[in-house]
């Protein structure tokens, strides 16, 4: 929980955003899951959709556990293993018509769609980073494009290269917790249609996922690009010697000066 510890608090100091930062788990079978955990249908009554919880926990600060009672997306429950794949969804049925031109093209692209295997796990934990009760498989923060710049040169801080990330503008739950897993990679997420419509998540956001073991890496990396002159705010270049309309400069010849 120390790594945990310190890299909130590195986020903190050098990303500053505008939500809490998360920690991810996927529980499994017979896993009890944490103390004074909240569950989205016993909070309001009704489900709701994946990327709906971590607006609630990064916005609400609360601790969550959600099953597939809890979700009413039969997307993000394909993706997540809550329930089968069907030919109803592979035959690209889903995406055609919306995001696709036909179902063909459809079917290539729910083929891609990140998934665990049917039943594989049965809950999502989710909580600001700072009050999980959990040790987490990834970790996931909404921010500006500035700030996910920051997260991104501190990933990579150590190694150099670049980051490699897939987008599609849809199913943005499965790139955060399942591409991440499966990959071991940080990505940079691209909040989906759906997570801006339920989780509410704002035109200037976007997401950034670190998987569990890279703490050190990522408190490393900020405070290493802090060091080097990458910071958050982005200083402006103040030092340019403005000019004027070629009226204005009338008022230095009255002053006698050239």
């Amino acid at each position: 929980m120390e790594s945990m510890r310190k890299l909130d608090e590195a986020i903190g100091k050098h990303v500053r955003p505008d939500s809490f930062p998360l920690a991810v788990r996927m529980v499994g079978k017979e896993e009890p899951l944490p103390e004074r955990i909240k569950r989205p249908r016993e909070e309001f009554g009704n489900p709701v959709a994946v990327c709906q919880t971590f607006s609630i926990a990064r916005r609400y600060g609360w601790q969550l556990a959600v099953g597939r009672e809890d979700i009413n997306c039969p997307l993000a429950l394909t993706a997540f293993g809550f329930k089968p794949v069907t030919e109803t969804f592979s035959c690209g049925e889903m995406c055609a018509g919306m995001f696709t031109a036909t179902k063909e093209a459809g079917a290539r692209t729910e083929a891609d769609v990140p998934k665990f295997s049917f039943e594989e796990f049965d809950y999502i934990l989710t909580a600001p980073i700072n009050r999980a009760g959990f040790e987490p498989h990834l970790y996931l923060i909404y921010a500006n494009s500035a700030q996910i710049m920051r997260l991104l040169t501190a990933a990579l801080y150590r190694d150099g290269g670049y980051i490699t990330s897939r987008f599609s503008g849809r199913l943005d739950c499965a790139d955060i917790c399942i591409e991440t897993m499966k990959t071991n990679q940080p990505q940079v997420v691209l909040p989906c249609y759906g997570d801006r419509v339920f989780g509410q998540t704002q035109d200037h956001e976007m997401g950034f996922t670190i998987p569990a073991g890279m703490e050190e890496q990522i408190v490393e990396g900020l405070e290493g690009t802090h060091k080097g002159g990458i910071r958050y705010p982005v200083p402006a270049y103040l030092r340019a010697e403005p000019k004027y309309p070629p009226h204005y400069y009338k008022l230095f010849e009255a002053w006698g000066e050239k």
